[in-house]
């Protein structure tokens, strides 16, 4: 598969679980130092906004063993929110609050923010502890 019919591939599965349309200029890079993972962004205000903050680096914190967690230096914009996510969600709890899911599961209401999806194994960050992550737009 070329990288084209692959990336249309992602957006398509992306719009089919998320409900959200993904589009090819709202992919961002996640780097670590436990490595490198991909993500397309959503189409909602939250994703958006995200957008225009990049770059950013976060600090993390496991929760659950499902999830890393961190704070955004501001509140995003309000946007639908769902229950079920999957691994490789990217999400926002709170509208400060975003979170990379490393296993599948559901959230008590009122639910999650989808900002997007992360395209890569999303793996690298199911161990315990911090981790430090920047977030830029990929190239």
């Amino acid at each position: 598969m070329n990288d084209i019919a692959g990336a249309a591939l992602i957006s398509a599965m992306f719009s089919l679980v998320t409900g959200e349309t993904a589009l090819a200029q709202d992919r961002i890079r996640i780097s670590s130092k436990w490595g490198d993972v991909t993500a397309h962004l959503g189409d909602n205000p939250a994703s958006q906004a995200l957008s225009a903050m990049l770059p950013l680096t976060i600090e993390m914190n496991d929760h659950l063993r499902q999830e890393k967690t961190g704070h955004l230096p501001k509140s995003l914009p309000a946007a639908p929110r769902q229950r079920a996510f999957s691994a490789g969600t990217l999400g926002l709890w709170s509208s400060g609050d975003i979170v990379i899911y490393y296993r599948d599961g559901r959230v008590p209401s009122p639910g999650i923010v989808i900002l997007g999806q992360v395209d890569g194994d999303v793996s690298i960050f199911d161990r315990p502890g911090k981790v430090k992550i920047t977030v830029d737009k990929a190239r």
